[in-house]
């Protein structure tokens, strides 16, 4: 099989393109190659042709997401100007895998279709999709109609509701296959009701959360007690922050790395963090939340790659 320069593309391919500036949390080392597709056929002939040996990781825009310091074997593949479309028809929007969250949001709301709950996810769609993510009770999996991917091996592949087993923050999504696009079918709404709603939440999310520092959003699910779809039991609607708090790690740090004051489920970049302290720090909160409490954290944040070798 060829190597990955070897194959022809539209797109732009790019060796040891470093990732620490498309992250949020601004760490981390190169990608081994790097894939910009110009477009879907671009996109499956490239999977088609690649080794099937060598690892794909679809990347968004970096928001929930550390990168180690050694950087990622394999390719990288992030979806640029040509997967960012949105489309309204009734109650179904169709948003490139690259079209911001937020961006949907908005364009829907203008339609008076309620995905309202997309304003305050960081990141892409593609991402929202893959990670069921969500907020104020509402998420993904609630109002997904149908996706379009390429997988692994370059076939394009059409998924619907009964192709894809959503959970609290994830989804069986096989690794490989790269979305390309989703459909949403949602309620409708009164434009203007529903833009006060964002506007609501936007404020709320601003007041309770650090969103002017450099974060990846919340560091750790919460715990146990939560439907398939991410509704939360009201039995055992445990909060991950309230864990942490609990345990006396509000406000950590180690090195660079900090857990926030204002929000302990926040974990910053607050002076020029490695990847390793930001990881280093959330283990230690894992460490003494389970100390504290018995119980154990997982992770939400995505951490991928391969650590820097150890100096000495």
């Amino acid at each position: 099989m060829p190597r990955p320069d070897r194959i022809e593309t539209r797109g732009r391919l790019t060796a040891q393109r470093p990732l620490s500036e498309l992250t949020w949390l601004r760490v981390g080392g190169p990608a081994e190659w790097f894939f910009q597709p110009a477009d879907e056929t671009d996109l499956a002939a490239f999977l088609s042709a690649l080794d099937p040996e060598v690892p794909v990781f679809p990347m968004g825009v970096g928001s929930n997401l550390i990168v180690r310091d050694g950087g990622l074997p394999g390719v990288v593949i992030r979806l640029g100007r040509g997967f960012n479309a949105i489309t309204v028809e009734g109650r179904r929007v169709t948003a490139g895998a690259a079209a911001l969250d937020a961006h949907v949001a908005r364009r829907a709301v203008e339609a008076g279709v309620d995905l309202t709950f997309l304003r305050t996810i960081p990141g892409s769609i593609g991402g929202a999709l893959r990670m069921n993510a969500g907020c104020y009770g509402t998420y993904t999996a609630d109002n997904f109609h149908s996706a379009r991917a390429v997988t692994r091996d370059g076939r394009r592949v059409t998924l619907g509701s009964g192709d894809i087993d959503f959970a609290y923050r994830q989804t069986d999504i096989p690794e490989g296959w790269v979305v390309t696009e989703v459909t949403f079918e949602a309620p409708v709404g009164d434009p203007a009701d529903l833009a006060d709603r964002m506007a609501a939440q936007l404020q709320k999310r601003d007041e309770t959360q650090p969103t002017k520092e450099r974060s990846a959003g919340s560091t750790f699910r919460n715990p146990a007690g939560f439907s398939s779809t991410g509704q939360a039991d009201d039995v055992h609607d445990l909060k991950a922050w309230k864990l942490i708090d609990d345990a006396g790690m509000r406000g950590a740090r180690h090195g660079g790395a900090q857990m926030s004051e204002k929000h302990p489920n926040f974990l910053l970049n607050a002076a020029g963090a490695t990847a390793a302290e930001l990881e280093e720090l959330g283990e230690d909160v894992r460490k003494r939340v389970f100390q504290s409490s018995g119980l154990t954290l997982e992770w939400e944040i995505m951490r991928i790659g391969e650590h820097a070798p150890k100096e000495g």
